[in-house]
């Protein structure tokens, strides 16, 4: 009992909450008055409505349910608890919101509509995953599919949202909503990175270089990052060999550029996404 009500898991019920409204009202306010769709199991439950008589909230727990009672055991007790959760939230706000309040559509336009529920839906998703939790659907399948594959869970997940879409063509039987919808689903993605890792807007930057001490004090004064010396060996020369490492922001990374074109044209720089920093200082 003591596990269902601790601090930590207060918090992620109050995060859950918080997601399952977001997600909620992208689909009452953006996606069901303009007939688009998004990924997982909210997709899908906006197409079967498109075609039926039947709620968005009682479709999502008919999907939902039977994947629950399959993929218990692969989601553990507190989990699948946090994702019965999420899902009977969702689903209430959805029939609540539509069937009682008659919440009147925020937007009549496939373009706002697609960009802001994508929008509504990155923010709830993320707000659910921080809370420990899923929206069910996909996720659940992945889980239970990794699990007996060698399949990752995110390339389920793809190959599932690739499907929704792709049904959607006959159902919609138009190609701009589709559209609309997969640019939807795009915003969604980018919206959760942001939310979880941040807006770092940098770059990790690995420079490997014979002239360390010199490029080491430029580098410092001119864009003032910290950064590491590495120090290995080279994979066929087995000599010594040194390494920068430092992380920059975007608009500097020319004026990097060119001062190791400038102080070491035989210099070469491997640039990566910082898709995440944690730590002194972040």
């Amino acid at each position: 009992m003591n596990t269902f009500f601790s601090i930590e898991e207060l918090k992620n019920y109050a995060f859950i909450v918080i997601g399952s409204i977001f997600l909620s009202l992208s689909v009452v306010g953006f996606f069901a008055p303009n007939e688009l769709i998004t990924g997982g199991s909210a997709g899908l439950a906006l197409l079967i409505h498109y075609m039926t008589n039947l709620t968005i909230g009682t479709i999502i727990v008919l999907i939902n349910f039977p994947l629950i009672l399959i993929g218990i055991k692969y989601l553990g007790k507190m989990f699948a608890v946090r994702t019965i959760l999420t899902i009977i939230l969702i689903s209430v706000f959805i029939d609540f919101l539509t069937q009682i309040v008659h919440v009147k559509p925020f937007v009549i336009d496939d373009a706002l509509g697609a960009i802001f529920g994508g929008i509504f839906v990155g923010i709830g998703l993320a707000f659910t995953i921080k809370g420990n939790s899923t929206a069910g659907g996909s996720t659940i399948l992945a889980r239970i599919i990794s699990s007996k594959t060698e399949i990752k869970p995110g390339q389920v997940i793809l190959v599932i949202d690739f499907l929704i879409i792709f049904s959607s063509l006959f159902i919609l039987e138009d190609t701009k909503k589709v559209l609309w919808s997969i640019v939807s689903i795009y915003i969604t993605a980018k919206i959760i990175d942001i939310i979880l890792t941040g807006n770092l807007n940098k770059k990790v930057v690995y420079l490997v270089t014979q002239k360390t001490q010199i490029l080491k004090e430029i580098i410092r004064e001119e864009l003032g990052p910290e950064g590491t010396i590495i120090k290995g060996d080279g994979l066929f020369d087995n000599q010594e060999k040194k390494m920068i490492l430092i992380v920059v922001k975007v608009d500097k990374l020319q004026k990097l550029r060119q001062i190791v074109k400038k102080n070491d044209p035989d210099g070469f720089l491997i640039i990566t996404e910082a898709t995440e920093m944690l730590g002194r200082g972040h």
